[in-house]
């Protein structure tokens, strides 16, 4: 059941090699807030789910095996473009100069570990919000 404000329906890629952050993710966009998860364990799978779905929104975690998040970010804007899907760092970074590098590879948004679950909720809601 969506939380109260939050549109159901959207269709979210959540990009993480953490097993344990990766379902905890999971849950609460699919239980808390009604959303659609598809998931995936690192970069190069990610680039194939991403351009094969069409999610929404991708959550990507930058320190991925393989290709890293900012790799993921890019070949996805070279095929999808801006607004296809919004794309959304996840970090344990937040500095200036990393926020700007994460704009740089064509992420929207930039999140620091953990994830602020409000911040998260906005950011879903709005991009539903578009949708309609």
């Amino acid at each position: 059941m969506p939380a109260a404000g939050q549109s159901p329906g959207l269709k979210v890629l959540i990009v993480e090699d953490n097993r344990d952050a990766r379902t905890t993710l999971r849950m609460l966009l699919t239980l808390a807030h009604g959303h659609s998860v598809i998931e995936a364990d690192n970069g190069a799978t990610a680039v194939k789910v991403a351009l094969d779905e069409k999610p929404d929104v991708a959550l990507i975690d930058l320190g991925l095996p393989g290709i890293d998040g900012f790799e993921v970010a890019r070949r996805i804007r070279a095929t999808l473009g801006r607004d296809e899907i919004v794309l959304a760092a996840l970090t344990g970074y937040g500095d200036a100069e990393d926020r700007a590098r994460t704009e740089a590879a064509g992420f929207d948004v930039h999140f620091v570990k953990p994830v602020d679950i409000d911040k998260l909720a906005k950011l879903l809601s709005e991009v539903a919000a578009a949708r309609i």
